[in-house]
């Protein structure tokens, strides 16, 4: 019987771009919690933008942020992983020199950027609807920093992630997260580590756990539970780390609430 439901956003429930959730997404939330069932949003987005998506049912569910680096679960931190502060000034100077490179640091209750143009404004502060603070010098950089992100316009190629992997991969993990963006995440830190946390301190196996997926930082977490879901959009690597495939999330989810939670009858 499941107990635990983990599902990514973006790409994964929101698709194609989308900064809204489906509606349906949130009745089928609060019918788990009913069931005895713990839905948790696990993404690389930070805390209260999550809660904001969420807004309907965030007293009803728990989070995994910042790609694993912080857990909430009704306002408790669970936990809170952080850079090296001279690693994180590093990469975050690293990413303001690089021409068409912008950059987002994490902290808990906002990220810093410093935008280079008017499309990186808006799109952190009215398409996704960030909370962030806006700083004209990296020494204004003072809070802890959880995940540093680099959001390069017209896609991630090859060549980008193999930069930024080439300077930083023997220092932090360093993994794609989307169309346009690439996250720097201390070693260690990754969405299955969250789980791991709801699943002790709820008494909770990993059989009775599903998780849901489309990117490369997504893996760890499909991998950790026998019952992973890539959605079918998913690259490569990401389908060979889940032993499933989904079109979409609600469906499953209407099909385990029909099932009272067994799993051999979604399969």
């Amino acid at each position: 019987m499941i107990k635990l439901v983990a599902s990514d956003l973006d790409g994964t429930l929101l698709l194609n771009g989308a900064q809204k959730l489906p509606e349906k997404i949130f009745p089928l939330i609060r019918e788990l919690k009913k069931m005895g069932i713990l839905f948790v949003a696990a993404s690389g987005r930070q805390y209260p933008n999550m809660r904001r998506l969420f807004d309907p049912v965030a007293e009803d569910m728990a989070f995994i942020c910042e790609n694993g680096a912080l857990a909430v679960d009704q306002e408790k931190v669970l936990y809170q992983d952080n850079f090296e502060p001279d690693l994180a000034r590093e990469i975050v100077a690293e990413i303001d020199a690089k021409e068409g490179a912008e950059f987002s640091c994490a902290t808990r209750e906002f990220y810093y950027i410093r935008p280079k143009t008017q499309h990186y404004l808006d799109l952190m502060t009215k398409v996704v609807r960030t909370t962030s603070k806006i700083v004209k010098s990296l020494d204004e950089i003072t809070e802890p920093c959880m995940k540093l992100a680099v959001y390069e316009p017209g896609g991630v190629r090859e060549d980008s992630i193999k930069y930024w992997k080439e300077r930083f991969s023997d220092r932090c993990t360093v993994v794609t997260s989307g169309i346009e963006w690439v996250d720097f995440i201390p070693f260690g830190t990754n969405k299955a580590r969250g789980l791991l946390e709801y699943q002790k301190r709820l008494g909770i196996r990993p059989e009775e756990c599903m998780a849901f997926g489309d990117e490369y930082n997504d893996i760890e977490m499909l991998k950790s539970v026998p019952w992973g879901f890539a959605m079918a959009h998913s690259k490569q690597g990401v389908r060979d780390a889940a032993a499933y495939t989904a079109e979409r999330v609600e469906p499953i989810l209407e099909k385990l609430i029909r099932a009272k939670g067994n799993i051999e009858e979604v399969l």
